[in-house]
């Protein structure tokens, strides 16, 4: 029986449209921030920073020179806090994405503005102008 030929995976995937393409993406942890940004503006468009004042003023001008105007960050901690006021103050549109929400519940990514009084919203609520 003659093998089946093998499916490119790469066609398989599918395409989802670029909502913001300003955007960048950020993962903080306690010693370490990764932040991407979008794959056409930087050669190595993943990089990684301490977690030290200087370094959070470094990575806004980092977000600054690639032309990023709005940012999602992942946190589980309070980690997030120095680094949304230094990007807020520097006029970023900052979300803060609760992963720990995610991992507990099957149901919409959550997004928390910034505040634990602040209510929640939905993905389907954020505005994509």
């Amino acid at each position: 029986m003659a093998k089946k030929p093998k499916k490119d995976s790469k066609t398989d995937e599918a395409v989802l449209p670029v909502m913001l393409p300003d955007a960048a993406g950020i993962d903080i942890g306690a010693t370490e921030i990764f932040v991407a940004v979008p794959v056409d503006r930087a050669a190595e468009n993943v990089r990684s920073f301490p977690t030290f004042t200087q370094d959070l003023y470094a990575l806004a001008d980092w977000l600054a020179l690639f032309g990023v105007k709005t940012v999602a960050m992942e946190s589980t901690g309070v980690y997030w806090i120095p680094l949304f006021q230094i990007l807020e103050d520097r006029d970023f549109e900052v979300c803060l994405v609760n992963a720990f929400r995610r991992r507990d519940s099957a149901g919409p990514l959550q997004f928390r503005p910034h505040g634990p009084q602040a209510p929640k919203v939905g993905a389907a609520d954020i505005p994509f102008t």
